[in-house]
């Protein structure tokens, strides 16, 4: 058998959740975020040792759900079960109970779980909680946490500036996939190649990253995707027909898009009509499995591109997905060695979102806007696509740094520096005014350099990387 998930970092969630805890009276907590993303077992190891009630909503409807809450209810005071009509009814029955037990007690912490089917099967739902919050428990020592996976439900339900509910919440926290130095925690005894190699593959998912046997990636790759009956083998699959009505749509659309990122050619590839592709985007973006970004110097640009916003995702449309004959027919053998071949070119896209969660952490150089550059320019007459890694601007000191990640062995970043510069010239922002500083991120470095024409430059592998971040940390 496999052993449990373990529960790895989330400090700041559990620091928010802590807080809310520790305050007087009611609080009520929003807490949303994309499904598998570890809400549950985040919430799960906040009350541990705490008195609490936990409720998870089923698209039941109201009146269902409200009368199972109350059963939830009185199972936690030892009582008979009131009937309850809805969530008043329930609550009315909760916060008698609490004003009855109040005495020498801490506080209570309900969690209504899902509460997004809540508020997709009656839209009624945000004006019965305003009234909860309001009135009927007001003055009872409780925490409340709402909490989400469909990301426009529960905006529409408690985040919007339109529902009943906006402005009740204390507190509202969107938790999100794992860096790769958060979920480094599940396999901190992994070389840093095959760190960086299982979050490319397994990403910051928690339930994902558990995956990874701490050692081999490949290895893992066949024992933990490319075998039938485990959960990861189709799990993409699974998700988008629990969560969309034209599944067969959204897999092809993901399926090019794992190898495109240009609308019209993830269209042509998908083979979807260019004009109905931005609701099929919007959708994706919403389930937060697809990001669409723009040139870090550019506001509203034509050159938009979209990538698949998950490295499970990204690695299962384009390694898993295409083989799926191969793998039904139990023929793994065949299609691990093509992995293998094609893995490194793929480690290093996720190289590059290791080197930007660096950036954002280390608090050396200033910067307020990160992404990447790319543009047209004429290159011996013709006209090309040059891209920088990453880029990042601080309007306030006119800063940019300017980086390449290159997931090699022994690099010579005197030598990447200087086509580096050449592309920095391109890129139009505060020209003439502004202080460049150039990085090279490395698998290893050959040769370093902490200079060029006079600019600093970063050199970085990851254990570097992980180190400085360390120190960092200690000093904080």
């Amino acid at each position: 058998m496999h052993p449990a998930n373990p529960f790895v970092n989330r400090l700041g969630e559990l620091a928010f959740l802590e807080g809310l805890y520790r305050r007087p009276g009611l609080q009520v907590a929003v807490l949303y975020g994309r499904r598998r993303v570890g809400k549950t077992e985040l919430i799960n190891h906040f009350t541990e040792g705490k008195d609490g009630i936990y409720f998870l909503a089923d698209k039941g409807g109201t009146q269902a759900n409200a009368q199972r809450f109350a059963e939830a209810c009185a199972a936690r005071f030892e009582g008979l079960t009131p009937k309850a009509l809805n969530f008043e009814d329930a609550f009315a029955y909760l916060g008698d109970r609490i004003a009855q037990n109040a005495a020498g007690k801490g506080k209570l912490v309900v969690v209504l779980d899902e509460f997004s089917y809540l508020v997709e099967k009656d839209s009624a739902v945000p004006s019965f909680f305003q009234r909860i919050v309001d009135q009927i428990v007001k003055g009872s020592n409780l925490l409340l946490i709402l909490c989400g996976s469909s990301m426009s439900m529960m905006f529409r339900g408690a985040l919007s500036y339109e529902s009943p509910l906006y402005g009740r919440s204390t507190g509202d926290w969107l938790v999100k996939p794992m860096t790769f130095f958060e979920a480094r925690g599940f396999y901190p005894r992994a070389p840093m190649a095959e760190a960086v190699a299982a979050y490319a593959v397994f990403g910051g998912i928690p339930a994902y990253a558990a995956k990874f046997d701490g050692r081999d990636v490949l290895r893992s790759i066949q024992d933990r995707i490319l075998s039938k009956g485990e959960t990861l083998y189709n799990e993409p699959e699974v998700l988008l027909r629990e969560e969309l009505r034209e599944p067969p749509t959204y897999l092809s659309i993901l399926q090019a898009m794992a190898s495109n990122a240009k609308l019209t050619d993830i269209a042509n590839a998908a083979r979807v009509n260019a004009k109905d592709m931005p609701k099929y985007l919007k959708t994706l973006e919403e389930l937060q499995l697809v990001r669409k970004i723009n040139p870090v110097t550019e506001r509203n640009s034509k050159k938009s591109r979209y990538f698949i916003d998950d490295n499970f995702f990204a690695f299962w449309f384009k390694f898993v997905y295409p083989h799926r004959s191969e793998l039904e027919a139990g023929r793994i053998q065949d299609v691990l060695p093509k992995i293998g071949r094609d893995l490194n070119p793929f480690v290093g896209l996720a190289f590059e979102q290791v080197c930007a969660q660096y950036l954002s952490r280390q608090g050396e150089i200033p910067y307020n806007k990160v992404g990447k550059w790319w543009g047209h320019v004429k290159k011996e007459g013709t006209r090309v696509v040059e891209e920088i890694d990453i880029v990042t601007l601080d309007e306030r000191t006119k800063t940019i740094l300017l980086a390449e990640c290159k997931w090699s062995e022994r690099v010579n970043a005197g030598e990447l520096v200087a086509g580096l510069a050449g592309k920095a010239a391109k890129v139009e922002w505060n020209n003439g005014k502004r202080k460049e500083h150039y990085a090279i991120f490395a698998k290893s470095f050959g040769k370093r350099t902490t200079e060029f024409e006079g600019k600093p430059v970063h050199c970085l592998d990851a254990n570097e990387m992980v180190s400085n971040l360390r120190a960092h940390a200690r000093k904080g």
